[in-house]
Protein backbone atom coordinates (compact mmCIF):
# COMPACT_ATOMS: atom_id res chain seq x y z
CA UNK A 1 0.00 0.00 0.00
CA UNK A 2 2.03 2.97 1.58
CA UNK A 3 5.31 3.57 3.76
CA UNK A 4 4.04 6.52 4.69
CA UNK A 5 3.49 6.78 8.88
CA UNK A 6 -0.11 5.39 9.46
CA UNK A 7 -2.46 7.80 11.69
CA UNK A 8 -4.05 6.04 14.44
CA UNK A 9 -7.48 4.54 12.81
CA UNK A 10 -6.16 4.48 9.22
CA UNK A 11 -7.01 1.23 7.72
CA UNK A 12 -6.67 -0.49 4.08
CA UNK A 13 -9.79 -0.80 2.13
CA UNK A 14 -9.81 -2.92 -1.06
CA UNK A 15 -13.37 -1.29 -2.88
CA UNK A 16 -14.50 -2.89 -5.90
CA UNK A 17 -16.60 -1.18 -8.54
CA UNK A 18 -18.44 -2.43 -12.02
CA UNK A 19 -16.40 -2.13 -15.20
CA UNK A 20 -13.36 -1.05 -16.30
CA UNK A 21 -12.59 2.71 -15.18
CA UNK A 22 -10.64 5.13 -17.24
CA UNK A 23 -7.67 7.37 -16.47
CA UNK A 24 -10.17 10.40 -16.18
CA UNK A 25 -12.56 8.71 -13.94
CA UNK A 26 -9.36 7.06 -11.44
CA UNK A 27 -8.09 10.35 -11.54
CA UNK A 28 -11.26 10.77 -8.57
CA UNK A 29 -9.95 8.52 -6.42
CA UNK A 30 -6.50 9.65 -5.61
CA UNK A 31 -4.01 7.89 -3.29
CA UNK A 32 -6.03 4.99 -4.48
CA UNK A 33 -4.23 1.82 -6.50
CA UNK A 34 -6.43 0.93 -9.27
CA UNK A 35 -6.08 -2.72 -11.15
CA UNK A 36 -8.51 -4.81 -13.11
CA UNK A 37 -10.26 -8.30 -12.16
CA UNK A 38 -12.07 -9.53 -14.07
CA UNK A 39 -15.17 -7.07 -15.33
CA UNK A 40 -14.26 -4.81 -12.09
CA UNK A 41 -12.05 -2.18 -11.17
CA UNK A 42 -10.67 -2.77 -7.82
CA UNK A 43 -9.18 0.11 -5.93
CA UNK A 44 -7.04 -0.37 -2.83
CA UNK A 45 -5.61 1.74 0.17
CA UNK A 46 -5.20 3.20 3.29
CA UNK A 47 -7.70 5.24 4.79
CA UNK A 48 -7.30 7.90 7.35
CA UNK A 49 -10.85 7.16 8.90
CA UNK A 50 -14.58 6.35 8.53
CA UNK A 51 -15.26 9.56 6.82
CA UNK A 52 -12.56 9.36 4.57
CA UNK A 53 -14.73 5.96 3.32
CA UNK A 54 -17.72 7.66 3.56
CA UNK A 55 -15.87 10.13 1.06
CA UNK A 56 -14.62 7.46 -1.36
CA UNK A 57 -18.22 5.89 -1.26
CA UNK A 58 -20.09 9.10 -1.92
CA UNK A 59 -17.55 9.91 -5.44
CA UNK A 60 -18.24 6.16 -6.54
CA UNK A 61 -22.32 7.74 -5.99
CA UNK A 62 -21.58 11.05 -8.00
CA UNK A 63 -19.97 9.42 -10.55
CA UNK A 64 -22.89 6.90 -11.07
CA UNK A 65 -20.49 4.12 -10.74
CA UNK A 66 -21.74 0.54 -9.09
CA UNK A 67 -20.05 -0.61 -5.88
CA UNK A 68 -19.52 -4.23 -6.14
CA UNK A 69 -18.05 -4.74 -2.57
CA UNK A 70 -16.32 -3.02 0.20
CA UNK A 71 -13.69 -5.04 1.84
CA UNK A 72 -11.62 -4.03 5.23
CA UNK A 73 -8.02 -5.55 4.34
CA UNK A 74 -6.02 -7.24 7.79
CA UNK A 75 -3.24 -5.21 8.84
CA UNK A 76 0.02 -5.90 7.08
Amino acid sequence: MTSEPRSPGSQDYEIAIRGHLGAMMLSGFPGLVAQVRGEDTILTGCLEDQAALQGVLARIAALGLELVEVRRLPPA
